[in-house]
């Protein structure tokens, strides 16, 4: 009588743990799928946060920070201002300024607070007629020119109009390190 070893090697291989062919693939392709998909979850904030800026208006609009007569030639002046590109979740952050100058009769200048190094806000020092960063040093001109570094970039300025006898600026999200 002779034994068919074949269905032995047969028993012992499930009993021995290894898998079915056909089984072992399904899972390979499971996790393969699982772990994509929770790539692309995990990916969306991101692509979102790289994306938005581009396809995102930028909210421009004038707003008045004071009557013209506050302002004295030659005077620069720190004026504070809500935000109107703030979410409404904003609270005080919302609130902003800029340094203004009057140059001439109807001629003014708006520079924003901001250094253009990293950001922090930069102080007016009427003795000296310059700008002031306190963080890292960076000093600047009146007319917003880089006097000594590491800033890169001039001071940001507004666009400045006077109308009906207000002083108005072009309100927008200010980029820190931009070139003007």
């Amino acid at each position: 009588m002779k034994i068919d070893d074949n269905n032995g090697d047969k028993n012992r291989a499930g009993q021995s743990g290894e898998e079915d062919p056909g089984r072992r693939r399904f899972l390979i392709r499971l996790s393969v799928a699982a772990g994509s998909l929770i790539a692309i979850l995990a990916g969306l904030p991101v692509i979102g946060y790289i994306l938005l800026p581009v396809a995102r208006r930028m909210h421009r609009q004038w707003v008045s920070v004071g009557s013209a007569d506050r302002f004295k030639v030659g005077d620069t002046v720190l004026v504070s201002f809500k935000n109107p590109s703030a979410r409404p979740w904003a609270g005080v952050t919302a609130k902003t300024g800029a340094w203004v100058r009057r140059v001439g009769d109807s001629n003014y200048i708006a520079f924003v607070l901001n250094c253009s190094h990293l950001g922090c806000p930069v102080r007016w020092e009427t003795a000296s007629k310059l700008f002031i960063c306190p963080c890292h040093g960076s000093v600047y001109y009146e007319d917003g020119t880089v006097a000594a570094g590491p800033a890169p970039f001039p001071l940001q300025r507004f666009r400045v109009r006077v109308r009906g006898g207000q002083v108005e600026l072009e309100s927008r999200a200010i980029p820190i390190t931009e070139a003007t």
